[in-house]
């Protein structure tokens, strides 16, 4: 029988096609903008790579905090839709703000700010899927999220695009199209999230709203303490955040590094914008394949794909090796964001669901901390930025060490 969505599971799903516009403009036309500023101010393109990986390692230093805190605190009556609501304002008029910024550290500054709050509302988002549909719709509607977001981020984008290739033609500068082009996907996030803030509800809330933000951290260090009693979900968590680590931060950084390297413009965000047209098709295959084959063999397929990625990246040199490595990172990207969420589910207790996510969830929006430094630090130090996105081995290898002694324990 096919799936069929209700109104409120199609809004949820629609602020997924909203700020996943964000999180291309964030890699793709950002770094671009970012990397003409530095290049101004005579910044390097070793510095201007590793200064663009700090800001987003700040950003998730931020977002590490700030998520489980206002994430526990939102459970309060009442308080995840404005949570979610301030949020959501702060990232898109962060968003509209940073085309308008003429100094590289401005810049920066802002990012950190907007990527900051479009992080947070990710956090609050993801728990009002429990208010929008039941158990057993969850998956199918998490992953009509995934799918949609990566097509339908596609559509700003290309317009986005349009204008920053051929401003020209349009008869206006570049400066103004980068301005245009910000404002346009900062409004279709806004727009398409008013749809979900106007019928959400928040159903399920903390009785005591005076001490729940306490009781809910007490809750969270409890859970920490019980992970020493499931030792098999405590090392998957340890490699799911290593590896998802590796994965945000090629993400992130993947048109920085492309611009560092020399690599024409037009190419490096039609490379990107192939990513997310690969990622579609590829994640509901790997949806199907999950129904074959046992979902860890699949996961230790993506790892390894991804550890040859970051190996392949440290001999770029060519513009059509950007392409190939464009396509490989669609075919895994979505895959392996829900491959790992299905494995999590199956190997945690049912009856704590709630606060075992919860830790899957910090460390996911936690991830790429450890990854942009990594990445930042390594090619600064050594002065060649190839072998600074290649360091990602190291979080794979160790990703794929860890999920493989997950699966040492027996259940």
């Amino acid at each position: 029988m096919k799936f069929k969505m209700s109104a409120l599971e199609k809004k949820w799903v629609l602020y997924d096609v909203g700020n996943s516009a964000f999180t291309l403009l964030v890699s793709t036309i950002m770094p671009i903008y970012f990397n003409s500023l530095a290049g101004s101010a005579g910044i390097s393109d070793v510095d201007y790579l590793a200064y663009w990986g700090y800001a987003t390692s700040i950003s998730t230093a931020i977002v590490a905090i700030l998520g489980p805190t206002l994430g526990t605190l939102s459970d309060n009556k009442g308080r995840k839709k404005i949570f979610f609501m301030v949020s959501v304002l702060i990232g898109a008029i962060g968003c509209v703000f940073l085309g308008m910024m003429q100094d590289w550290l401005w810049f920066l500054v802002l990012f950190v700010l907007a990527k900051s709050a479009y992080s947070v509302s990710l956090v609050l988002y993801d728990s009002m899927l429990i208010d929008v549909t039941t158990p057993e719709r969850m998956d199918e509607v998490s992953s009509n999220g995934y799918a949609w977001g990566y097509i339908g981020s596609c559509v700003p984008f290309v317009l986005s695009l349009v204008l920053v290739l051929m401003y020209e033609s349009f008869g206006i500068t570049q400066t103004m199209a980068m301005m245009i082009a910000f404002a346009l996907i900062a409004l279709w996030w806004f727009l398409l999230t008013l749809p979900l803030l106007r019928s959400y509800k928040q159903v399920h809330f903390a009785k005591d709203s005076e001490n729940s933000g306490i009781k809910g951290l007490k809750r969270l260090l409890a859970t920490f303490k019980e992970l020493k009693e499931n030792p098999k979900c405590l090392w998957f968590l340890v490699a799911f955040f290593f590896f998802i680590d590796g994965v945000y931060t090629i993400i992130d950084m993947a048109t920085a590094y492309g611009s560092a390297l020399g690599f024409d413009t037009t190419s490096l965000l039609l490379a990107l914008l192939l990513t997310q047209i690969v990622a579609f098709p590829s994640a509901i295959t790997f949806g199907k394949l999950a129904n074959k084959y046992e979902s860890h063999k699949l996961i230790y397929v993506c790892i390894f794909a991804y550890l040859c990625i970051a190996a392949y990246a440290i001999f770029m040199v060519e513009q059509y090796q950007f392409w190939i490595l464009a396509v490989g990172v669609g075919l895994f990207q979505g895959a392996i964001q829900s491959l790992s969420r299905s494995y999590f589910a199956k190997i945690i207790p049912s009856d704590q669901s709630g606060q075992f996510f919860g830790l899957y969830d910090i460390c996911g929006k936690g991830a790429s901390l450890v990854g942009t430094t990594l990445v930042s630090f390594v090619a600064q130090v050594s002065g060649q930025m190839n072998i600074g996105v290649g360091s990602l081995v190291v979080l794979f290898a160790l990703g794929l060490f860890f999920f493989w002694r997950t699966n040492q324990i027996k259940d």
